[in-house]
């Protein structure tokens, strides 16, 4: 009998770039001072919502955030090397304004579809999502019933959420325009299927009646 897993889905904690937008995706990016305050408070938030263990991308922001966590439940993180963000290519350390003043059609483009439109030089959406998606379904069979804090990135976890509801990677920054730092987003992985139970709900909010709760 299949059983189902809940995967807590978290962005990690604001970085330095976060006040210029600037892409993050290979490169490494200390968190800010309230970033490590938000990885305080996602641990404590951790520990009274009830979860099992605690996974994470192998990037440092991802794995700084993840660490109180662990710690707070008394479990070493998985380090899992598919939950790493996406590489951007051209867009690598760039904001959308730097580089619609060098290539403003390149950057319509990739308004206009992620995946047609990708950056130069960068890793294919599909393929992102593909090895994202992988790397989840994979936590939920190790973990079957259980509850697993995943801390990743704020793409990666966009596209993973695009392939696994069946929704048009392309199509990720208008469907899921944003997740926030240290929010968590819920969902139900049960063999192949997907349930999205919440989305990027503050660790600050109550644990029950949650104003974005898409489930009873």
């Amino acid at each position: 009998m299949s059983m189902t897993s809940r995967l807590l889905l978290v962005r990690h904690g604001e970085t330095e770039w976060h006040a210029e937008n600037r892409y993050a995706g290979v490169s490494d990016v200390a968190l800010t001072a309230k970033g490590l305050r938000q990885a305080q408070e996602l641990g404590s938030w951790a520990k009274r919502r009830g979860v099992d263990t605690v996974a994470c991308s192998p990037v440092s922001r991802a794995r700084l955030t993840a660490r109180p966590a662990a710690e707070a439940l008394g479990v070493e993180p998985e380090v899992v090397e598919g939950l790493r963000e996406v590489d951007f290519g051209w867009g690598e350390g760039r904001t959308i304004a730097e580089m619609a003043a060098e290539d403003p059609e390149a950057v319509r483009r990739f308004l206009d579809d992620a995946e047609l439109g990708a950056f130069a030089g960068s890793e294919p959406p599909s393929e992102a999502a593909a090895r994202a998606s992988v790397a989840l379904r994979g936590l939920a069979r190790r973990h079957p019933g259980g509850t697993v804090l995943v801390v990743a990135h704020n793409t990666l976890l966009r596209m993973a959420l695009c392939a696994m509801l069946s929704i048009p990677v392309g199509r990720y920054r208008l469907v899921f325009p944003r997740l926030d730092n240290a929010a968590v987003t819920e969902v139900e992985v049960t063999d192949t299927h997907t349930a999205l139970r919440s989305l990027n709900v503050p660790t600050w909010a109550p644990l029950s009646g949650g104003t974005r709760n898409l489930g009873t």
